[in-house]
């Protein structure tokens, strides 16, 4: 399994970003898929999942209604589409799945929201 993170930055707030985490080594459309951040200092905490086929998402509070997240079996990619970005969510994101028991991590894209 391998997850590589892509589309982190530096941002003003209100600005948007759009992550994407290409998936490969298993069957990426069996498989429903997070998204979870850590701030400095801080633990690491889930932000959305999207079912295998993309039929139901779930949000944290405090993104809900301003992140989605989307996802395209036929690219293996999932994406989080990141609106009215505040500085709170400077964080490393990071792509997950579980399979078979086992939980797999990206490497994390940097997201800094700053002026």
């Amino acid at each position: 399994v391998q997850l590589v993170e892509s589309g982190g930055g530096l941002v003003q707030p209100g600005g948007s970003l759009r992550l994407s985490c290409a998936a490969s080594g298993f069957t990426f459309s069996r498989y429903a898929m997070s998204w979870y951040r850590q701030a400095p200092g801080k633990e690491r905490e889930w932000v959305a999942t999207i079912t295998n086929t993309g039929t139901s998402t779930n949000y944290a509070d405090s993104v809900k209604g301003r992140f989605t997240i989307s996802r395209d079996n036929a690219k293996n990619t999932v994406y989080l589409r990141m609106n009215s970005l505040k500085p709170e969510d400077t964080a490393v994101y990071y792509c997950y799945v579980r399979k078979s028991g086992s939980d797999y991590w990206g490497q994390g894209t940097q997201v800094t929201v700053s002026s």
